[in-house]
């Protein structure tokens, strides 16, 4: 892939099926083998974050927030063919500046990636409490 310059939009409407090749290229675990479920997690977030280089999707970021008191980072995929090139910081930069200083940034790390959130800045918790989905 070119070194051409990356685009960021911000809550522009995306194609589930560009939304599945992006999480299969980058590795992350997602349903992409079920469009309306990949379609349904994107119909309605309240913010949506995505990079564009050349006209083509290679990375995005999905939160749920109140724009007031926290923010839950539920998905980071980029490309894994750019990654290490600052995209994954960039969609985190992009949800922080929106979110502004008030609001609490929460996010789930894969197993992959835990090292990776406390290089950029992320502090590790223990006081997290989940409920396993069922599939």
């Amino acid at each position: 892939m070119s070194e051409s310059t990356i685009e960021y939009r911000h809550n522009y409407p995306l194609d589930p099926v560009e939304v599945a090749r992006v999480f299969d290229a980058s590795g992350i675990t997602r349903p992409t083998a079920d469009l309306p479920r990949i379609a349904r997690m994107f119909a309605a977030p309240s913010l949506v974050i995505s990079a564009w280089q050349d006209g083509r999707l290679v990375g995005v970021s999905r939160s749920l927030t109140d724009y007031s008191y926290c923010c839950y980072l539920s998905d980071l995929a980029v490309d894994k063919a750019l990654q290490g090139k600052g995209i994954g910081r960039e969609l985190i930069r992009r949800t922080q500046a929106i979110i502004g200083d008030e609001v609490l940034l929460v996010l789930l790390a894969a197993p992959t990636a835990m090292s990776y959130y406390p290089a950029i800045g992320f502090e590790h918790v223990d006081s997290a409490f989940v409920v396993r989905r069922k599939r």
